[in-house]
C-alpha cells in the first residue's frame, strides 16, 4: 500500500485546510486508517483515526471538536478536514494505515510522506 498525503499550506490561526491521503492498491477498504503529526522537535503523535467501514473514529483530545477524520473507499482516499486552526496545529501530518483503528504510531504498518501545515498567529 503506498500513500500519497496532500493539502497542506499556510493558514491564518482560526483558518481550516483539508487534508488527502490518496492510496494505491485494492486493499485500501480493509485498512484503519490514521493520522498524526510531528511538530519540529518534538515526538509524532496521534491525530485521528477511522476504521476500515468509516463507521468509528477518534480523535486526539488536542483536536476534538475542530478536525474530522473521514474516507472515501471508491476513491481509495481519506482525509482530515481541520477547523479552528491553532498555531500549535503547525506540523508535518502524516496518514498511516492499519489493520485495525490504533492510535499508537508503531501499529500502523505503511505510512505516506508527509504535508506541511503552518498556522500563523
Amino acid at each position: 500500500v503506498q500513500l500519497q498525503a496532500s493539502g497542506g499550506g499556510l493558514v491564518q490561526a482560526g483558518g481550516s485546510l483539508r487534508l488527502s491521503c490518496a492510496t494505491s492498491g485494492r486493499t485500501f477498504s480493509s485498512y484503519a486508517m490514521g493520522w498524526f503529526r510531528q511538530a519540529p522537535g518534538k515526538e509524532r503523535e496521534f491525530v485521528a483515526t477511522i476504521s476500515w467501514s468509516g463507521g468509528s473514529t477518534y480523535y486526539a483530545d488536542s483536536v476534538k471538536g475542530r478536525f474530522t477524520i473521514s474516507r472515501d473507499n471508491a476513491k481509495n482516499t481519506v482525509y482530515l478536514q481541520m477547523n479552528s486552526l491553532k498555531p500549535e496545529d503547525t506540523a508535518v501530518y502524516y496518514c498511516a494505515a492499519a489493520g485495525s483503528i490504533e492510535t499508537m504510531a508503531y501499529a500502523y504498518h505503511y505510512w505516506g510522506q508527509g504535508t506541511l501545515v503552518t498556522v500563523s498567529s
